[in-house]
């Protein structure tokens, strides 16, 4: 796909549902006893990911296809079946990383896997504490990644099986016994685990897995992760502490099917965000948009930058607070991005290196190798594709060096189908010299189906 320099930006847009609420109201509707209606539900790659997984394990979910809406028949904490076949993924690792958490409290064998990008991605992470708190989950490869395998070598009726080799001889084709033969080896417990990263996937996962634990399971993060699995645990009823960086939940709760508003998600507005900062003479007005403080550091760093950016209609919808956002062109200059704000915009670090581009003076991103084990290794690709834009950029361990100011040229993007980056450049592009061309373009389905679409309808030249 094809972009070209803009004359400005103009108009009031809405974005797609937050795809982290999406994931977990999915989840937490089918665990729950009774109906869940999900409203502005995100129809991208990754959720509907999500969807076909809890399909598998005999849970009823409509079709959001026409409506964005989706309504769930709970089957409860113990009302899971067996799926008839491996658990596929796709490209998501929000849905491997929180079913292996809910799985790991079944009592019947079950295999994930994923593509191949899901397939390199580091999956330890989740193992070891799983393992602490007493579950049957290995790496089908032995190498810390998918497949996973989970209650692969408990009892099952008379015989035992050790279902991983059974598993590896049948290609992952068949992961279930029949339901009532199934019995449970070992109950998990609750544990206290201090996690190394600050991830909302590691700590959502031990806290799902909690909800089946014997005890309190707590989870104590270097920095406070994004909190959505426990604003959404509280509003379906489960009983969750939080204070300071540790969070706590107290398993066997009872949890109740009920209605969830999905508010436009931040990582999706920060694009346009960026690209009426930086686009002469836009205004842009962004919808309904989550503004949640773990998921806000996009504008903090903006307005620390010198953007003009301001709220209006500021509320909350099913335990997340919302606001329109308002964005105008600003002069930008650098800072210095690292520490507890990390967690917070991870996964806008790409869209912001673009803003550095443009900023007056350096910015400094550090302590953000996370990046390295997202869809793509995005330090490396954001460094390689604005250096090919002719961008003063330097690569570092855990992070980047940018002087702004120097002009951008068009370029042939490599995207790596990683839909952050194709978004990210197709943004820079509006403000390069010449034909800017992305790789892959399409890859946006996985967050963002309408991307472009909405992009077109509000530049103006």
């Amino acid at each position: 796909m094809i972009f070209n320099k803009v004359k400005t930006l103009q108009g009031e847009i809405t974005v797609p549902g937050d795809k982290s609420i999406s994931h977990r109201a999915v989840m937490l509707g089918s665990l729950a006893e009774g109906t869940t209606v999900i409203t502005n539900f995100l129809q991208g790659a990754d959720c509907l990911s999500t969807i076909h997984c809890f399909r598998q394990l005999g849970v009823e979910i409509s079709d959001p296809a026409f409506s964005n809406t989706v309504t769930i028949r709970g089957k409860g904490l113990h009302g899971l079946l067996p799926p008839q076949e491996v658990l596929d993924v796709g490209n998501s690792g929000t849905t491997m990383r929180l079913i292996s958490g809910i799985l790991s409290g079944q009592n019947f064998p079950v295999t994930l896997t994923g593509d191949e990008s899901i397939r390199r991605r580091p999956m330890g992470r989740i193992i070891e504490p799983l393992r602490k708190m007493g579950a049957d989950i290995e790496s089908v490869e032995g190498n810390n990644c998918a497949p996973l395998a989970l209650n692969s070598k408990r009892s099952y009726g008379k015989a035992s099986i050790l279902w991983d080799n059974l598993i590896r001889k049948q290609n992952y084709r068949k992961s279930t016994l029949d339901q009532q033969d199934a019995v449970p080896l070992t109950n998990l417990k609750g544990i206290h685990y201090n996690s190394p990263v600050s991830s909302a996937q590691v700590k959502s996962c031990i806290l799902l897995a909690g909800l089946y634990a014997d005890g309190e399971t707590t989870v104590t993060e270097p920095f406070l992760s994004r909190d959505h699995t426990e604003r959404m645990l509280r509003e379906f009823g489960a009983a969750v502490h939080t204070d300071g960086n540790t969070v706590t939940i107290f398993p066997n709760p009872h949890l109740t099917g009920r209605g969830i508003q999905v508010p436009g998600d931040i990582s999706s507005a920060a694009y346009f965000i960026a690209a009426g900062l930086i686009v002469p003479n836009s205004e842009i007005i962004i919808k309904n948009v989550g503004i949640n403080p773990t998921r806000d550091g996009i504008l903090h760093v903006c307005r620390r930058s010198g953007a003009d950016i301001r709220y209006e209609n500021v509320s909350q919808i099913s335990g997340e607070p919302v606001a329109d956002i308002i964005v105008r062109h600003s002069e930008l200059h650098g800072i210095e991005i690292g520490g507890s704000i990390i967690p917070t915009l991870i996964d806008e670090i790409p869209i912001i290196a673009v803003l550095a581009c443009f900023a007056k003076g350096q910015t400094v991103i550090r302590d953000a190798s996370e990046l390295k084990v997202k869809e793509s290794n995005r330090i490396d690709v954001i460094a390689e594709n604005l250096s090919k834009m002719g961008a003063d950029i330097i690569a570092t361990e855990d992070g980047m060096v940018i002087h702004g100011g120097k002009p951008l040229h068009g370029a042939v993007i490599d995207s790596k189908s990683d839909h952050r980056i194709a978004m990210s450049f197709a943004i820079a592009g509006l403000m390069a010299e010449g034909e800017t061309t992305i790789q892959n373009a399409q890859c946006v389905d996985i967050s963002y189906p309408g991307f472009y679409r909405n992009l077109k309808r509000i530049s103006k030249n």
